[in-house]
């Protein structure tokens, strides 16, 4: 059975973001050591019909993703340096997410048919030439992971990364809100975001093998224009294994996803649990108070 709704978050700067069913709450740690916890709404079309529409959810995710991800992650970086005063505007948050998917599509698909491309007097098939394709971009992004992951500023995201996920299992577990008990749980989780890219990633290589071996431009523009499809396949791949998570026959394909958070978290301390713990209660409460509006 799928639930109606999944709360999922993401890791910020000394804080965590989690997402509500109406509205998101961002928790972070002060440089005194205080919490500062804030709700905040959310735009109608991340809670709209179309939010909700098999396939087209899978878009709508993504934009969430980009758009709310890179706005609160530089909120997150003014709190933690005692600069919540610093306003961020709608074109600062767009011209950062624009950033970020122009080096997105440098990293993973430009510089990958590249290579591919370098490689192709040597291919004699079109479906070899775009695995190729396939392979490069997957291990390109397995490396790129790995590499920021050294990064001393990153291993902490990456340690609220996993107190999002004790805190997410912990809740779908029935487990008290409590730092005692949520610290045993797993930092790995069925629906997070990188078992969703590395799923994308796979579900490119399976249909971009079947584009033939165009001219390398329109190898890029097929790529860009698959992505909305991709995204939404893989969308639906994430719901679904996550409502399956204890088939026998679904778990064995969760298990490369799980494995690869393994580069994307970290074990946080008690502090950084606390953080994931106030942001999921805050969205908890906020979502039960405008449902109580609604009724």
């Amino acid at each position: 059975m799928f639930r109606e709704f999944y709360y999922g978050g993401q890791a910020l700067i000394e804080g965590v973001m989690m997402r509500g069913e109406r509205s998101i709450a961002i928790a972070v740690r002060r440089p005194n050591g205080e919490l500062s916890t804030t709700t905040k709404p959310l735009d109608s079309l991340y809670t709209g019909r179309m939010r909700k529409t098999p396939v087209i959810r899978g878009v709508i995710v993504l934009i969430e993703t980009l758009v709310l991800g890179i706005k609160y992650l530089l909120y997150s970086a003014n709190v933690s340096l005692e600069k919540e005063e610093v306003k961020i505007s709608t074109a600062l948050a767009l011209g950062v997410v624009t950033f970020a998917f122009v080096l997105a599509i440098g990293l993973f698909i430009v510089i990958p048919l590249l290579l591919t491309h370098w490689l192709d007097p040597y291919i004699a098939s079109s479906v070899v030439s775009n695995l190729v394709d396939g392979v490069f971009r997957l291990v390109i992004f397995i490396l790129y992971l790995w590499g920021i992951g050294l990064m001393p500023d990153i291993k902490r995201v990456f340690a609220y990364h996993g107190a999002e996920h004790k805190t997410i299992n912990a809740y779908e577990d029935g487990a008290p809100m409590e730092v005692e008990a949520v610290r045993g749980y797993s930092t790995a989780h069925t629906r997070c975001g990188t078992g969703f890219i590395l799923i994308i990633l796979v579900i490119a290589i399976v249909l971009f093998a079947f584009l033939g071996r165009p001219e390398l431009w329109l190898r890029i523009l097929s790529r860009l224009a698959l992505l909305p499809v991709i995204a939404a396949l893989g969308y639906e791949f994430v719901r679904f294994g996550a409502a399956h998570s204890k088939s026998r026959i679904v778990r064995p394909l969760l298990i490369p996803g799980l494995m690869l958070q393994s580069l994307t978290t970290r074990q946080p301390d008690d502090g950084q649990i606390e953080v994931g713990i106030s942001a999921l209660k805050a969205v908890l409460e906020d979502d039960r108070a405008q449902a109580a509006v609604v009724t």
